[in-house]
């Protein structure tokens, strides 16, 4: 079992998106949904992909942040709602990630929202995790895949 540090941060991020449930949860589904979602300049390598639903099994890639790899090994698990899914960091460069993927069905369509709950380790990797993995560039990072869900999703209601 993996220990929540007792020093952790949540980020949050919703967007309403005009499609169903079962199309956005498709779109999850596909083992390209992770290289789909992840903006340039950075470049997602899958090596592994052994999950068997969205809400179990395990994913390993890197990152390539231009010449610098960071590898990350997650755990697919149930979320916190029975329309959600979360992946929780096994092995990677932060001391605590849990990404959990809630899906609202709401007038206008799908209420997504991106909670984060995470913790950096000391020292330079936890300088360069924040570099990469907090503020302004989890906030950049969230909108993208918000944007890029939306433009997928859009045309399939």
């Amino acid at each position: 079992m993996i220990e929540i540090p007792a020093k952790t941060r949540l980020f949050l991020k919703s967007s309403i998106i005009d499609t169903t449930l079962e199309a956005i949860t498709d779109f999850h589904k596909d083992p390209r949904a992770l290289a789909r979602l992840t903006p340039p300049p950075i470049f997602m390598r899958l090596h592994r992909d052994d999950r068997r639903s969205l809400t179990e099994g395990e994913i390993e890639f890197t990152l390539w942040f231009g010449p610098l790899p960071i590898r990350w090994i997650a755990r697919h698990e149930t979320g916190p709602t029975p329309s959600s899914f979360a992946d929780m960091q096994v092995k990677g460069p932060l001391a605590y990630w849990r990404h959990e993927h809630i899906f609202a069905e709401v007038s206008d369509g799908i209420e997504l929202t991106d909670r984060i709950t995470l913790a950096h380790r000391p020292g330079p990797l936890g300088i360069l995790t924040r570099s990469a993995f907090d503020g302004l560039p989890l906030r950049i990072l969230f909108a993208f895949r918000h944007w890029r869900t939306r433009r997928a999703l859009t045309t399939r209601r």
